[in-house]
């Protein structure tokens, strides 16, 4: 894939990624993919893992994340880091945004 300077947020729609959820994929290249993520107050990330590096960060809201098995909640300006490979999943627990980044990009995603 040709590298892309500049995404334009008119060109990137958001589409339903779970209950109560959407996502929008804000940039990617083969390397790197950074997703808008949009929370209604008690959606669910549900537990799951993935081969990617993935750090999460909150603009707004609260929530309440299980990484490998430890349960954190974050709020605005938290970020979350999950290793390849582990268990993790959020609970929403006030109405949020946040910024995921992962690293290769989500192939599934672009599907």
């Amino acid at each position: 894939m040709e590298a892309r300077n500049v995404f334009r947020s008119t060109d990137c729609p958001a589409k339903a990624a779970g209950e109560g959820v959407t996502r929008k994929i804000l940039a990617h290249s083969d390397n790197i993919m950074v997703c808008e993520m949009h929370f209604d107050k008690g959606a669910v990330g549900a537990p799951h893992s993935h081969p990617h590096e993935q750090v999460s960060y909150v603009i707004s809201g609260k929530f309440e994340f299980t990484i490998d098995g430890e349960k954190i909640i974050v709020g605005p300006g938290d970020t979350t880091y999950k290793k390849p490979n582990v268990v993790h999943g959020a609970v929403c627990l006030e109405e949020g945004v946040m910024l995921d980044i992962f690293t290769p990009q989500r192939e599934d995603f672009l599907s």
